[in-house]
């Protein structure tokens, strides 16, 4: 355990945020507006470590016609501020869309727009962030016998650099969640991957594609392939009879209301999954119901015209995965008659979804001290500072993950603008105990 706390230790940030998607570029912009409105030494220092090379947010998802499903006033800063300069909004003024946007009355822009924007806003505050930063560890600093600061080390090509901190944010966001047992190659895709393997395909004419899954995700890569490749099959397998609409109706997205996670945090452990269940559908393997339609109609077309090229193959799964070198081969298996089918196609794509990436895997001996339940899930307080020991007074707050703690909403783009509000006054609220500012970081 490091106990460095020598005239050359690294600078004490406040905070050092792991990660920089959009939770985090919201944390920036938080932090940029709360330090414009104080003086100095109110002012809350950070750093945030991004491995990618420069932002990025679901690029492999990014067709050109697919959309959000969260409304543009549910955007990095609106809901917390909505005179911000860092607006859904701004940005459009800032590229000359603004009327244009307006006159095409619709509040759910573009989902290639949006991750503009987000480009846009991160590139404000790009002065906080390290691209091309993989954190490699965290050590705790002892002061006066307890954990007061965390040492992080980043790697950056072959350099490692130390930065020290009196919180942590941790926003690592999802990860591509395959079936067990089930690798990504070639022709065994996750769709978060979607237009990078397309691309690969190059001038490549192929005959059939199988996706699995019966989500948005799902729907939005069966209709990208079907038009995207006017000669190729594309089979849809799920364990339903078809799509399921998401409820995105007034009553049921109170859901998403900020205040929504404050009920569920007090809410008894039956309630909260019962909250789950009653809610499920308005964010889990559901589909638009508009790309529903689009889909149907183009199938039943099809149908009549005798050219069927795009096939559901209903209340079914995969019984067996064989890839050559030439095709994956895959068994599709009726799950009410066990009938088999047998067929081949030119990529299999997995629509299952993503799994929340496990931050406090990177605290090394911090962990130990971070409480658990009695399922072993970490336990958050509301203000999604990590429960702990007394002995660690760095604080370690999650933007991800507490769906157990938090409800639905906590960690979904709905919630980032109040969340980070949040997270921010509670790191004000615990106070910083002040050091000199002439300490730098080294490089190792």
């Amino acid at each position: 355990m490091s106990q460095d706390l020598s005239d050359d230790a690294p600078l004490i940030h406040d905070l050092i945020g792991i990660g920089f998607g959009p939770s985090n570029v919201a944390m920036a912009i938080a932090l940029s507006e709360h330090n414009a409105g104080v003086g100095p030494q109110e002012a809350v220092t950070a750093h945030f470590f991004e491995q990618q090379p420069r932002f990025g947010w679901h690029r492999g998802m990014l067709i050109d016609d697919a959309t959000m499903q969260v409304s543009f006033l549910k955007d990095l800063v609106t809901l917390r501020n909505p005179a911000s300069e860092y607006s859904f909004l701004c940005y459009l003024q800032s590229r000359g869309r603004l009327i244009d946007f307006v006159n095409h009355k619709n509040l759910f822009p573009l989902r290639v727009e949006f991750h503009d924007y987000f480009e846009w806003a991160a590139a404000k505050v790009d002065d906080m962030v390290s691209y091309g930063s993989e954190v490699v560890a965290v050590r705790p600093v002892l002061r006066d016998g307890a954990i007061e600061y965390v040492d992080v080390t980043a790697r950056a090509g072959s350099e490692l650099v130390v930065h020290r901190a009196r919180n942590l944010v941790i926003g690592t966001g999802l990860r591509p969640q395959m079936p067990e047992g089930v690798d990504r190659t070639e022709r065994i895709w996750h769709t978060s991957e979607l237009l990078t393997r397309v691309a690969a395909l190059g001038g490549a004419d192929p005959s059939r594609f199988i996706v699995v899954g019966a989500g948005q995700s799902a729907a939005e890569n069966v209709a990208f392939l079907h038009r995207t490749f006017p000669r190729a099959e594309v089979c849809a397998v799920f364990s339903r009879y078809g799509y399921s609409p998401a409820d995105d109706s007034g009553f049921a997205n109170r859901i998403f209301d900020p205040s929504a996670v404050d009920e569920y945090f007090t809410a008894p452990e039956e309630i909260k999954r019962k909250l789950i269940e009653y809610h499920a559908n308005t964010n889990y393997s559901v589909v638009d119901i508009d790309l529903i339609d689009d889909l149907y109609r183009q199938e039943y077309q099809e149908k009549v015209l005798g050219t069927e090229r795009l096939r559901f193959l209903k209340v079914s799964r995969l019984a067996d995965v064989a890839e050559t070198p030439d095709h994956v081969r895959v068994t599709v298996e009726s799950l009410v008659t066990g009938e088999k089918e047998a067929l081949a196609a030119d990529a299999l794509v997995y629509a299952t979804g993503y799994r929340s990436a496990d931050g406090l895997g990177l605290l090394g001996d911090v962990e130990k001290y971070c409480r658990r339940d009695g399922l072993g899930r970490v336990r958050v307080a509301r203000d999604y500072r990590v429960e702990s020991e007394p002995e660690l007074r760095c604080g370690i707050y999650l933007q991800g993950g507490t769906e157990h703690t938090h409800g639905i909403t906590s960690s979904l783009l709905s919630n980032t603008a109040v969340r980070v509000g949040e997270i921010l006054r509670s790191i004000v609220a615990h106070g910083r105990v002040p050091v000199p500012a002439s300490r730098t970081a080294p490089t190792l």
